[in-house]
Order: structure tokens, then sequence, then C-alpha cells
């Protein structure tokens, strides 16, 4: 297929609209490469599109109608402009411009805007410039693509291979019992305790794990957590991925977590709700300064019985209903719970609401059954999510001392009697400096934020082969060789890679890495690993051990993605989640071990986004072909 104009998901080439290409016809062949002219015409048939999409009567035509005639005025204006020679410092006669890289790359007859071949870059594209996608939205209003960037109260996917999930769900629900809300969060919340409740806690997948190991004979635990995602952004991408709409509701299909049938699994749904909203600490002393007020719990009614009903009160799960008010989890919260069973506060770390150390369940493993234990992430390796899964603090955003209590050094939070350590840490933060963190206490070390170059030479010096982004190295042969390494030497692996800003090189939805508004240098392609090259030095280092395991994925950028509303880099992301569970699923079956491994996939809260018309993803993904 030629490449054609795809912003809105459906197929519309822009030659067909007649009075596009007397635009063109208009502007001087030599600047029709010019930007101001491509964003002008891209806009007006962007809007045109969506206008076309909307009809008449839907309550946005008038609004969408404005923003056509403005950019149709705009675009003329540039014609005048560029027919008489009358730019700004300019001549008559207009000079030959060079053309925009950026623009021309993919220019050819069939495409004289240059557009991107890419479906899902310029359905993203189409949204962001028009604030406004036929097919869907984030945030409470489905007239505006962005309204809302942060987390929400979202019932989260859960899906399990190796295990089921009966005990957790349908009358087993925690959120049928009274007195096991009370145990959560320390009362029974108002409008939480629900009869007819067929949904989870996160605080189930700690149970779950240790039963596994206790009772279940489990002896390679893998806890795999898509960090921000919800059922609409998960469908959106098993759909983008199959090239049909495969479901509306339930287990779904389309990714090979959701489709994989050869052993025991099964699929819930589960509350994130935290004990409560994050509140004042003394990192240095290490001490909540204050109680809570605003408070976790779930209102069915308001918030829906399932991730696929729609929300009574569109504000109850931003957190922001007169109606009901419960608090909204951040990361560390959900991910403490997941490995701790407990509800915490906002912003802390395996840290109860008075204070005391709760110990998670890879401290558990490594302690009672000599498990060794590690985390592998996509963003910096002592972020919410991987920190969760074995140090304490009374702030996540503690980073050099969480890496302590990580890597096994003295920290803040254990001056005299260091944790053990992790076997494996592996992630991001290479690339990035910093002067000054308050938020890091009085003993925070000037230079890189998540780990001092004093404490990387300790970790090197003693029992840690570190494997580091190196200039002009490619990335996954200096992981390889650590790996090598630190099985002969019978040594911990610590890797540590990225780029500025804390996180691994962003895939999109067609795995270009070149989404809207950000590229990346080959420099930073090939001296950096993905997620999957990641989970696979994990794995091999571990698997040495013969007692056993416990690892933690995180694909962390899911939820980098929700934050900026962007679904091309959410849908790349899911898929290279998707990736790393293909690399533990045919570790497991190259070794017969389902019936001693545990294979979770988990979300630890949702965003804010709405899927107003999944087809729109599968027209995508056909045209990208």
């Amino acid at each position: 297929m030629c490449l054609i104009c795809l912003a809105n998901g459906f197929g519309q080439d822009f030659q067909k609209d007649s009075s596009i290409q007397t635009y063109l016809n208009q502007i001087p062949e030599e600047s029709r490469s010019n930007p101001d002219i491509v964003k002008a015409i891209e806009r007006v048939r962007i809007l045109r599109a969506n206008r076309g999409r909307l009809g008449k009567k839907h309550p946005s035509y008038e609004s969408v109608q404005k923003q056509v005639d403005q950019a149709e005025q705009a675009l003329e204006g540039l014609i005048k402009k560029y027919t008489s020679g009358e730019r700004e410092g300019e001549s008559a006669t207009p000079k030959k411009q060079m053309p925009n890289d950026s623009i021309t790359k993919n220019r050819n007859p069939a495409n004289p805007l240059g557009l991107s071949p890419d479906p899902i870059e310029n359905m993203q594209r189409s949204a962001r410039e028009s604030g406004f996608a036929p097919w869907g939205y984030w945030g409470g209003n489905p007239e505006t693509y962005s309204s809302w960037k942060d987390h929400t109260n979202r019932l989260v996917p859960i899906y399990v291979l190796g295990s089921d999930l009966s005990k957790y769900r349908d009358k087993n629900s925690v959120y049928r019992d009274p007195n096991k809300i009370q145990y959560l969060y320390g009362r029974v919340p108002e409008n939480t305790l629900n009869p007819n409740a067929d949904y989870m806690d996160l605080t189930d997948l700690y149970d779950l794990q240790r039963n596994a190991v206790e009772s279940g004979g489990k002896k390679y635990i893998f806890l795999v957590v898509f960090d921000g995602l919800d059922f609409d952004t998960l469908r959106a991408s098993a759909i983008y991925k199959k090239g049909e709409v495969g479901y509306e509701q339930g287990r779904g299909t389309g990714l090979v977590f959701q489709d994989f049938d050869r052993c025991v699994s099964d699929f819930a749904y589960a509350v994130t709700s935290p004990y409560g909203r994050e509140i004042t600490v003394d990192v240095d002393a290490q001490r909540l300064i204050e109680n809570p007020t605003q408070l976790g719990g779930y209102d069915p009614k308001l918030g829906g019985a399932s991730p696929w009903e729609k929300s009574r009160d569109r504000d109850y799960l931003f957190g922001k209903s007169r109606l009901s008010f419960h608090a909204v989890t951040d990361s560390s919260a959900a991910a403490s719970s997941m490995v701790t069973g407990r509800k915490i506060i906002n912003a802390t770390l395996n840290i109860t609401n008075q204070g005391d150390e709760l110990e998670t369940i890879g401290r558990w493993v490594q302690r009672e059954k000599n498990f060794e234990i590690g985390v592998v992430t996509t963003v910096p390796f002592c972020h919410a999510t991987p920190a969760a899964a074995y140090a304490v603090n009374v702030s996540r955003n503690d980073y050099q001392d969480i890496a302590r209590d990580m890597l096994g050094l003295p920290s803040v939070s254990h001056r005299v009697n260091p944790l053990p350590g992790m076997d494996v840490v592996i992630g991001c933060g290479a690339m990035d400096q910093s002067e000054s963190e308050i938020s890091q206490g009085l003993n925070y070390i000037p230079g890189n934020p998540y780990i001092s170059e004093a404490d990387l030479e300790q970790i090197a010096s003693n029992n840690y082969v570190v494997a580091r982004r190196t200039q002009g190295v490619f990335g996954k042969s200096i992981l390889d060789q650590a790996v090598e390494h630190s099985i002969l030497q019978k040594k911990r692996l610590f890797g540590f890679f990225g780029v500025k800003f804390g996180h691994l090189p962003f895939q999109t939805a067609n795995e270009d890495f070149a989404s809207v508004g950000k590229s990346y240098s080959q420099q930073d392609r090939l001296e950096n690993p993905n997620l999957s090259d990641f989970t696979e030095a994990a794995i091999r280092r571990l698997e040495t051990n013969q007692a056993g395991f416990w690892l933690l994925i995180e694909a962390g950028d899911v939820d980098l993605a929700a934050h900026e509303n962007d679904i091309d880099r959410l849908i790349g992301s899911v898929l290279q989640g998707e990736k790393a569970v293909e690399i533990i699923i045919q570790w497991i079956e190259s070794n017969h071990f389902w019936d001693e491994s545990l294979l979770i996939i988990a979300s630890d809260h949702g965003h804010g986004f709405h899927l107003a018309d999944p087809t729109a993803f599968a027209r995508a993904r056909s045209a990208g072909k």
C-alpha cells in the first residue's frame, strides 16, 4: 500500500481530498518541504478527518469545526506569504530551501508531505496537535485527548501461569469480608465492603508467592510488573499486535500471556488503593512525621465492579470525587503491597504506617529458602518498583540509600546491620548527574543521583561484577561478558545502563524507537541492551543456584509513556515487556520446569486512558504492514 495518512487509524489518502491538493498546487514545489507548510497542511487534514469521523450530531462537532476554520485560515495565510514572496526578511524571489531531513526522509510521489509510515505515530501526532482523537482519550473528558496525566484507582489486570487465582477472587475475595478489609486498611473504608465482589487485591500476590514456595514446591518465582498498565491500554496493545479486535472484556487475546495454554493459568483483576496518600517524612531520621488524612479503599459502584465496566463518577477514579473519596496509589505503595502483603502509605517503601519495617517476599526466600534474588527494569534500578523488591525507606526518592540496601551496603535505614543485598540488579540511570538532591537527605553524594561512584567502587571490589554502559561498546556484549565473569567468579551481578533521564530508549509500537518529539542516537541504541537482554542475563546468572530464585522484571516505561499520554510509546513498551515474558516462558519450557515455576504478570496501578474505538488500532496494524 502507498504511504497513507493514517493519523486517525483509518486510511484517508490526502490526495483524494481535492481541496488539500488545491492547496498543494498553489505552493511552489521548492517550498512544499518547508516545516511550516507541512505542519499547517497536516493540521488541516487531521482536523478535517476528525470532523468527518464525528458527524454533525456529535456534541464535539462544532468545536472541531471551529478548529478546522482556524487551521484553514492559518494555512491560507502561509500560502499567500509563500506565493507572494512576502516572508519576513526575504525578497520577493523565494530562495530554494534545503530539505528538512525529518520531513523528507519518506518523501515519494505518493507522499509529498513526507509523513511517517508508522500509523500509530501518526495517530499520536494527530491527537497531540488537534487535542482530540476519536479512538481514545486520557482523563474524564471524551472531547479532549489529554486531560489527565496521573494514576487512577482503576482495577488492574492480573495474569498467572503455573498456578490459579481461585483462592483470591469471586467468593474468596477479601472485599467480601469486613475483617480482612479491616486488616488491610486498619478500618473498613466507606463503600468498600462488597458482598458480590469478584476482584482480588494486590496484596494477595504476596500470599500467592509465599504459598507457591511453602506448599506448592515452586523454586522459580517470576513477578513481571507492567508499571501503569490498565485494561484499556492492555487491550489497545493486544488489538494492535493481533490486528483485530479479539475481545471486549475478560482475559483477552493477542499477547503471549493472554493466549498461553500449555500450563495451568488464570486471570483476575485487583484493587490497587494504598493505605493512604503521601505524608511528610524525615529522610535523615527515617521517621514518618504525620499520619495520613486521605485514606484508601474502593467503591465498586463508582469505580466499576470490573475494569471494563464504565465508571459512574468519572472523578472517582482520579481521587477527586465529592461522592466518595479513596486515595489513589503510587508505584512504591503498590509494589510494596505485592511483595509484603500489606497496604502502606504512598511514597514509602516496605514500612507500615507505624514506621515498622516489613520483610519482602524476596528477602524471605533469601533468608528461609536460600534462594538467590534479582530485579531488572527499564528505568532507574532503584526506582519505586524495583526498590520495593528489597529496600526499606520512608521515601522512595532517597535513591542512593535505596541502592545501598539493594546492594548490601550500610544505608540510612540499616546503618549498623546492612541487608544482605540482592544477587542480580540490572537497570538504568547510568547517564544522569546531579549536584544536589534535597529529597535524599544530608548524606547525598553529588554525582550520579542513583548510586555514588564510591559505592560503585566498593561493590566492584567486593562481590559484584559491574556491567556499565561504555562509549563505543555494544551494550549487550558488555552485559553478556559480565554474566560469564559473575558465574565463573561466583560473584553477584550489577548492570547499569540507560540514556539521559534514567531509562532505556523508549520502544514505539512499530519498534523503530522514533516517537513524536523524541529520537535516539545510534550510540543510545547500540550501547544499551533491551529488557529481554536484561531478563535473559538475570536468568542465566540466577539459574546457577540450585536452591531456586526469585526475580522481579519491570516494564517501567509503560508508566512513563502513560504519564505523557503517548499511546505510541505505551504500546511499544507493552510489546517490549511481552518479549521479556516470552524469554521467561522459553526458559521454563526448555527446562521442563512448569511444575516448579510460578509466573505472575501484573500491573501496579492504572492510568486514565479510555479506548473509544478499538478498531482504529486493528486498522493501524494492517496499514503498518
